[in-house]
């Protein structure tokens, strides 16, 4: 029988499972940069999208107002762990590398894809990715507005979908309009790690080597508290128990 107990945690990261994004944006030559995520959800055809704030995809989208969002198939963990410690800006940002990531230009060379061009934005589509969805930026939020040490470190970027492009065989036979549930398996990212519509990991993850501890800043303020801040303690001190 299932337990019915319920105990405080406060994880540094709430990644409950959300498709990853291969995102593409222009940089300022001209260039690519494509930037794996996952802190993304759709509601019709807007998207909401989160991003740090020093991230070089953030910078991008806020200057063109444009990005591409590709969506791997459960297949495509490969692909996103070459670029998932990587970065498009240099220097390499103090917190980034902290966690090892490295400066790379040519994201396309590094992880093995190939552009195709939009139709109605700039940045390319990616051409191994079975879906993929033309945007531009609706309105831009900074998060945290509750604690003022923080407020702004990361952003929440509405876009709208312009244009969808999926693989042929995707589509809902009889329905020209639908997706195929049954044929669509996208990669499912939960606590760092790769997953499918299946039971087990779909490969190893790059950034589940990543301490998840190390993300804790983004969740707490150093002048002012709130109800719940020192749960990470409280679930330290019950778990020894």
């Amino acid at each position: 029988m299932p337990t019915t107990v319920h105990t405080v945690i406060s994880p540094a990261i709430l990644y409950w499972g959300t498709p990853v994004v291969l995102v593409t944006s222009e940089n300022e030559d001209g260039t690519s940069n494509i930037a794996p995520m996952s802190s993304a959800w759709w509601l019709g055809h807007a998207c909401m999208l989160g991003f740090g704030a020093e991230n070089k995809t953030t910078q991008n989208i806020l200057r063109t107002k444009e990005c591409v969002l590709n969506l791997p198939s459960d297949s495509m963990g490969d692909y996103v762990n070459k670029l998932a410690d990587t970065t498009g800006l240099n220097p390499v940002s103090d917190s980034k590398a902290s966690r090892n990531y490295k400066f790379v230009k040519d994201k396309w060379a590094r992880a093995g894809l190939h552009p195709q061009p939009s139709n109605f934005v700039t940045p390319s589509r990616i051409a191994e990715c079975p879906v993929q969805m033309e945007c531009q930026v609706v309105q831009v939020n900074g998060l945290r507005k509750d604690l003022p040490d923080r407020y702004g470190l990361a952003m929440a970027i509405e876009v709208r979908v312009l244009r969808i492009h999926i693989l042929s065989n995707l589509r809902m036979e009889g329905h020209p309009n639908r997706v195929d549930p049954n044929k669509w398996r996208p990669l499912i990212m939960s606590f760092q790690e790769f997953y499918g519509l299946r039971d087990d990991k779909v490969a190893p993850s790059v950034l589940g080597r990543v301490d998840e501890e190390q993300y804790r800043a983004f969740t707490k303020s150093d002048v002012k508290k709130l109800p719940g801040d020192d749960d990470d303690q409280l679930a330290a001190v019950d778990g020894d128990t």
